[in-house]
């Protein structure tokens, strides 16, 4: 499908904003979640079929709730996952196979960005098509991902914008209200879109997204080869209250960084100008293998209908985290999954997951 290309009156090209479409935030009401089931031997460093025991439970867990949209390589994948589906006893009522080839797992940072738009008789969709490079250029072969949005668009068959700008899902959220959260590691680095200052990417981002008002971090978590994801460091649980990961132990280079993130939410107001309740979640502890460091953290939590599925490590703040996390989605089911295996390929469920908002 083409860009869907309005004009005003005087000629000039409406974008979405203007339109009146917007970025919901994740826990308003989706139709689906988007998988793309994994499969890279090197991704995982030999650990595959642990990463796909996760992928079954999370499944089990989303199905019951909301559509599971799974893609897959080709007809003999999908005939094995439907097989341990069923194995399992999970109804596959709720699951959709498609076969569209990826390279790897990713489908937050290198699927569209879903848009709404309600008036008073109807809601639509339309859908922002972002570059992908692999995270900065560090992944040739991954990039290859950056086709995979064409496989989706007739799929979706929903109307297309371009903003023709590098960026990844998992690189800001939002309360859906117009407030963004960003990280000036990811979206200011050269590797991204060095041609385009502070300023306009705000633009862009309110252009395209609805976002007005931008909360700007500055870096995210040691061993995150993202340049500093918000979805790992904080993130939105309402409109008015941000979860911002710290860690207590001095000798951790995570610690000052993150400690420079809260004072800066601590300041931070939302779109109205009202201050935001911050509510803190620690970081596991050094979470490693091989002798290096992971991106490990709890803030990485995917929130769907119902249920928000968070990674846990084995570790003794496991079970703090949860409780946190307990409390900011009362009328949610928090479920841990252990994510050793799966932060191996230095992402969380967040970055596995993408949600499709409902449109009734």
């Amino acid at each position: 499908m083409k860009q869907t290309i309005e004009k005003s009156s005087r000629g000039k090209a409406l974008l979405p904003f203007d339109l009146g479409f917007r970025m919901q935030a994740e826990w308003g009401p989706h139709r689906a979640t988007w998988l793309a089931w994994p499969h890279n031997e090197e991704t995982w460093s030999g650990r595959l079929p642990p990463v796909e025991e996760i992928f079954l439970q999370m499944i089990e867990a989303l199905a019951p709730e909301e559509k599971v949209c799974l893609l897959v390589n080709d007809a003999p994948l999908r005939d094995r996952v439907d097989s341990l589906l069923r194995r399992r006893g999970i109804g596959t009522k709720n699951v959709t196979y498609h076969l569209v080839p990826t390279q790897d797992a990713w489908i937050r940072d290198y699927g569209p960005s879903f848009l709404i738009k309600s008036s008073a008789s109807r809601k639509e969709a339309a859908l922002v098509r972002w570059i992908f490079n692999a995270w900065g250029g560090k992944y040739p072969s991954l990039a290859r991902d950056n086709r995979v949005f064409d496989d989706l668009e007739p799929v979706l068959g929903m109307p297309v914008y371009r903003p023709g700008i590098v960026l990844e899902g998992g690189s800001l959220d939002t309360n859906g209200k117009g407030t963004g959260l960003v990280t000036e590691q990811c979206l200011l680095h050269p590797n991204r879109n060095p041609q385009l200052s502070r300023t306009q990417i705000e633009k862009v981002l309110r252009d395209f997204l609805g976002l007005t008002h931008l909360l700007w971090l500055g870096e995210g978590l040691e061993g995150d080869d993202t340049d500093g994801h918000i979805d790992d460091i904080a993130r939105f649980v309402n409109p008015a209250t941000v979860v911002t990961a710290v860690e207590k132990n001095a000798s951790d280079p995570n610690q000052a960084v993150l400690e420079k993130n809260l004072k800066r939410l601590k300041k931070a107001t939302d779109q109205d100008g009202k201050k935001l309740e911050i509510v803190t979640v620690p970081l596991p502890g050094r979470v490693s293998a091989g002798g290096k460091r992971l991106p490990a953290s709890y803030l990485n939590f995917y929130i769907a209908n119902g249920v928000v599925l968070v990674p846990t490590f084995g570790r003794p703040n496991d079970a703090l985290a949860l409780e946190i996390l307990k409390e900011v989605f009362p009328k949610r089911r928090v479920i841990g999954f252990r994510s050793e295996d799966l932060v191996l390929g230095l992402g969380g469920i967040h970055c596995v997951t993408h949600e499709e908002p409902l449109v009734p």
